[in-house]
């Protein structure tokens, strides 16, 4: 992910050494901690909500609480209070289908003129709310306990302060539209702005019943309760211009429905898993909705956005990782991916955006910044890995589906995409994919470790582009290995021979100037004078997954990346511990990323270094048992594991993150070795192994051309045996010890 500048943040002093081109990269500032917080978050669409424990935004510096909608937030604060105070926590939860949020509370002790008038836990307070089409809905339940009538006055304050998403980053603007008064009506209120992109936004509010009292930022309730009598209040929260259509009590209950059948729909694709450990099962339901609350449809089909609350819009890369990590449980995603990528490829030249004819976008940015131009994401392709990642998934999703019709559509599109990586992507004909950027507003640092600060030399001199990073090269392998076999499956012998012949000469290549006797590993990179970066990184890991590494390489490249300064006991650190810009609290330099060491497990495995997999598999599911719902961060701090500790949390982690939700699932398909064969029908399992945390595991609705099959798993002495428990059509399951 792209970091915002040191710039653009309140007090926050520039990074040690760094200078004016370093100070304006897009880092996220932690002004406050997001695990301090422990938010709930909901989403639907482009919608998206951060909320608190009681169900309140709290606006203030450096939160990012509330409804945002297009990259735009819509509601800024939201707070209830019952008889002025602010109701004390009971519980507070996500359905596990991450459906609806609940939020059970009651009131505390009840002065006037310090004498106690209402004792604590008499009121009961429910509050249940969801998105559905750019809205937010609440119902809100008030149960008097209490052995007499109370009367009650229930306060809803709020206030929209239609700040884009870079703004509550940090970033400073000069000049901003203009707030318009509230438009007031008995049970609504409208809160406008004009941008100074011209766009009109709006939030509106409507209540059911309506208030007593209802302001420009307050909604007064006053509601009589007989002993043990309940009364409902709704609330809607639109984004829209058009606003609520009906009344929000009607309203909460057809959006309601339409949500859950949706969520119900998507998520029916899926496979499903149990296993013979609870916490376990537990994480996987997560992973899973997570997922399926990320996907948001587009015009080409499912598509999963980043994460929450920094990155829920279209990455390029993060995007193909997740579909690439979930092809075995719903290759729709991918499918889904691979089309809206190819519609939103770069056709031509834009400095700006860094686009070039054939690359793939990095990141779509909808609000008024990113159309203004104040930040350059509005269509932005500044990643160097988004285009040979785009064949690579093509290759596997062919693979996984035998799905020649979508190939032939995309084939135009992967050609292109080729021809970048060998006309732009490739800057000195060395046969190598560099990046550099093409204007100043850019990011400097194009991989997925994007931090200004994140290639450096072994004295920790940052690197000077362009810069040719270790896991593109494997990247780029694996594409042209992918484009080869799918120009054959589509008779194109001639380009799929050319395409081979490229694959392996880059793998030559690539083994002379990368690999590094001494340090036991690849280099991190080269720079623009093609010296390398001689650090010892999580980035080699990648050249497992992808096969570019020679077989007499991977032993050392495995003893390296399990070594202690690297493998930290929850992953492997994205640094090794010793390097020069070593930093176990920073987001490139020492952390433990989910998703990369899924990555590395299942190039372990392609590798045979099953037990060295096993202990990454292991560490990240002991480090999720430490963390709220099951849910594994973006990242977390990289400190050394601790017996009876969990790790250390990263301040400003996304969670959910799409390929950190996926992580856990992809580790388990290269455990059991699960791969599939459309051509014959059948489901394969190669020398299957279970970590030492499961001892049983069951698929169900596992899918191949067309049918269907449920199998399980279960450790026998040293082996795993592999039964059908059901099957629909001639499903064949083939073990390969």
């Amino acid at each position: 992910m792209q970091p915002i500048s040191a710039e653009a943040v309140p007090h926050a002093p520039a990074p040690a050494g760094a200078d004016a081109t370093h100070l304006v990269q897009f880092f996220i500032p932690a002004t406050a901690s997001l695990q301090e917080r422990r938010p709930r978050t909901l989403k639907h669409g482009d919608t998206f909500a951060v909320f608190d424990h009681n169900g309140d935004a709290l606006s203030g510096p450096g939160s990012p609480e509330g409804l945002f909608y297009r990259d735009t937030r819509h509601l800024s604060h939201l707070y209830l209070t019952v008889e002025g105070l602010r109701p004390i926590l009971l519980s507070s939860t996500l359905r596990d289908d991450n459906a609806t949020l609940t939020c059970d509370l009651t009131n505390p002790d009840l002065y006037e003129g310090g004498r106690l008038v209402l004792g604590h836990d008499l009121i009961h307070v429910r509050r249940s709310r969801f998105l559905w089409n750019a809205a937010c809905f609440e119902r809100l339940v008030v149960r008097n306990y209490d052995e007499r009538p109370r009367r009650l006055s229930i306060e809803i304050a709020f206030e929209a302060d239609f700040a884009d998403l870079f703004e509550v980053r940090g970033t400073r603007r000069a000049r901003r539209g203009d707030n318009e008064p509230p438009e007031l009506a008995s049970d609504r209120v409208v809160l406008g702005y004009v941008g100074l992109d011209g766009k009109r936004r709006v939030t509106s509010l409507t209540f059911d019943p309506m208030p007593a009292k209802l302001t420009g930022n307050r909604a007064v309730f006053t509601v009589d309760l007989r002993p043990r009598e309940a009364r409902s209040f709704f609330v809607e929260i639109s984004c829209r211009t058009d606003g609520a259509q009906s009344s929000p009590r009607r309203a909460f209950f057809v959006a309601l429905r339409g949500a859950r059948r949706a969520r119900r729909a998507s998520a029916a694709r899926a496979a499903e898993v149990t296993t013979s450990n609870s916490i376990f099962n537990e994480g996987v339901r997560r992973s899973i909705s997570d997922l399926y609350m990320l996907v948001t449809d587009t015009p080409e089909g499912a598509y999963p956005y980043a994460g929450i609350p920094w990155f829920s819009t279209a990455f390029g890369r993060d995007a193909l990782i997740t579909s690439l990590q979930t092809l075995w449980l719903d290759p729709a995603i991918a499918r889904g991916v691979l089309r809206h990528l190819a519609a939103n490829q770069a056709r031509a030249v834009d400095p700006v955006a860094d686009a070039e004819p054939g690359k793939i976008l990095h990141e779509v940015r909808y609000g008024e910044m990113a159309e203004l131009g104040e930040v350059p994401f509005r269509r932005y392709y500044g990643s160097v890995d988004s285009t040979p990642l785009f064949v690579m998934l093509a290759g596997e999703y062919l693979r996984r589906t035998g799905d020649l019709a979508t190939m032939r559509q995309l084939w135009p599109n992967i050609v292109a995409a080729l021809a970048w990586l060998t006309e732009h992507g490739d800057r000195d004909n060395d046969g190598f994919v560099e990046y550099g950027r093409q204007t100043a507003e850019g990011l400097i640092n194009q991989g997925w470790k994007d931090s200004h600060d994140s290639v450096f030399h072994r004295d920790g001199t940052l690197a000077r582009g362009p810069i040719a990073l270790a896991e593109v090269q494997a990247y780029a392998y694996a594409a042209w290995q992918a484009a080869a076999e799918i120009a054959g499956r589509l008779d194109h012998a001639g380009e799929a021979a050319r395409y081979r012949e490229r694959a392996q000469t880059l793998r030559s290549t690539f083994d002379k100037a990368f690999f590094d006797e001494a340090l036991g590993t690849y280099v991190l990179a080269l720079d623009g004078d093609k010296r390398p970066c001689r650090i010892r990184t999580s980035n080699a890991g990648h050249a497992l997954l992808t096969g570019i590494a020679y077989p007499e390489r991977a032993s050392a490249v495995a003893r390296t990346l399990m070594a202690g300064s690297s493998f930290c006991g929850w992953g492997v650190r994205t640094v090794a511990s010793g390097e020069a810009r070593y930093n176990p609290m920073s987001y490139h330099n020492g952390s433990v990323w989910p998703h990369d060491n899924a990555l590395i497990a299942a190039g372990l495995i392609r590798y045979g270094f099953r037990q060295d997999a096993a202990r990454i598999f292991e560490g990240l599911h002991a480090a999720s048992t430490y963390i709220d719902l099951r849910r594994l961060p973006e990242l977390f701090c990289g400190f050394r594991r601790q017996r009876a500790q969990g790790p250390t949390f990263y301040p400003v982690a996304c969670a959910p993150q799409a390929w950190a939700a996926t992580a856990p699932l992809f580790m388990l398909q290269s455990s059991i070795g699960l791969a599939f064969d459309p051509e014959q029908a059948q489901i394969v399992f190669e020398r299957p192994t279970l970590p030492g945390f499961l001892d049983e595991v069951v698929l169900g609705n596992l899918t191949v051309a067309g049918h269907t099959a449920s199998v399980g798993l279960r450790r026998s002495g040293s082996q795993v045996v592999v039964e059908v428990l059901q099957r629909s059509g001639p499903v064949g399951v083939l073990v390969i010890n």
